[in-house]
């Protein structure tokens, strides 16, 4: 048996009001490569109070990213990588303020910004051949687990995976609650059932073990407190919570695996742009033959917060385009056999995962 050796965060900064410390975190490294940093930042911020305390220095780069309507891309990862390196030259570091999209893409613009060619090239575990430059993520929003992943998800023209690595992981995060508490409501839910999955399909499959057991209990009962008990609901107290349970939920994840609703996800997202925490919790909802306690407690969840998840979408789809989606899920093998187990190829087949898009 090959047991895991992953990295994880170097540094860790936590509780309310500690986005204040970011210039002083970064001070030391400013004296790296070219002396100054790169902020990628949510466009929801622009003309709003963070934007206007980023606490960047005069000789930084700031990008304002728009991920409402699309997930990263290695296309977007590539045009950013060659024009920093055309403006400036190599920066001392990369800092990203905002969602799960914007954490990924802080963590492959660190690995592309020193690993030559199109990152198309890197889609996959362990096939960057340089570490990256340093990195750091402010989360604005919880759940994804991308702030503590070594998964900086992508997608290309053939495929949505991840640039995967022991260099992606961050060296430094920041912890803010505070600084979620502006989140949508449904988005506050949907990327809380994000970390809620997560820790389900770790806990439900082969790869599981006493290390990612523990990570997840835990995360699942910060979720239980935040989504189902008499104080549930968006309170700065359950923003505390919420926050730390991302971070486990993704450490769950990390020592595990995902499982069938994460593979179901990727094929979603790739074909029709769905994004991902609102994708999981579209495809979550109809597997309950698979994970009949998670789905049963998650349907409790939807109901006490009144959300209301589209119905009847594989209606308006063709066998040409099922065949699409399946066809990116089918690929994503790892997932199949942590959650069905070593003859999964027996289980999950084309056809099978095509039934399962259609209970959508």
């Amino acid at each position: 048996m090959t047991h895991k050796n992953f990295k994880n965060i170097d540094k860790v900064t936590y509780g309310r009001g500690s986005f204040s410390q970011l210039a002083e975190t970064v001070a030391p490294l400013r004296k790296e490569n070219k002396n100054y940093f790169i902020y990628i930042v949510d466009n929801y911020f622009t003309g709003k109070p963070l934007s206007k305390n980023l606490q960047n220095k005069p000789e930084d780069l700031i990008y304002f990213v728009d991920v409402d309507r699309y997930e990263p891309t290695t296309d977007q990862i590539d045009t950013l990588r060659d024009e920093i390196l055309s403006k400036k030259g190599l920066p001392s570091g990369v800092i990203g303020i905002g969602g799960g999209s914007i954490m990924d893409i802080a963590k492959a613009l660190s690995l592309m910004l020193t690993n030559e060619g199109s990152s198309t090239l890197y889609q996959g575990l362990n096939l960057i051949k340089n570490p990256g430059i340093y990195h750091l993520g402010v989360p604005t929003i919880s759940g994804t687990g991308a702030e503590v992943s070594m998964t900086a998800v992508l997608t290309g023209p053939e495929k949505k995976l991840g640039l995967k690595c022991d260099w992606t992981v961050f060296n430094q995060v920041i912890l803010d609650p505070e600084l979620i508490s502006s989140v949508p409501r449904d988005w506050w839910f949907y990327t809380g059932m994000d970390t809620y999955i997560h820790c389900i399909e770790s806990h439900n499959g082969l790869r599981n073990n006493a290390f990612s057991l523990a990570y997840g209990d835990q995360a699942l009962h910060l979720c239980r407190e935040i989504f189902l008990n008499d104080k549930a609901g968006q309170t700065p107290e359950n923003d505390d919570k919420l926050m730390v349970a991302s971070l486990m939920g993704g450490l769950s994840l990390t020592y595990s695996e995902v499982g069938v609703c994460h593979a179901l996800s990727y094929g979603l997202s790739k074909i029709h742009g769905t994004r991902h925490c609102f994708a999981n919790c579209v495809i979550f909802q109809h597997l309950e033959d698979i994970y009949p306690d998670g789905v049963g407690e998650f349907k409790q969840m939807i109901k006490k917060h009144k959300i209301e998840l589209p119905q009847k979408l594989s209606k308006e789809w063709s066998d040409e385009t099922l065949t699409k989606m399946a066809t990116v899920s089918y690929n994503l093998s790892f997932m199949w056999n942590h959650a069905l187990g070593d003859n999964y190829k027996e289980i999950a087949t084309m056809d099978y995962i095509k039934d399962l898009f259609r209970r959508l």
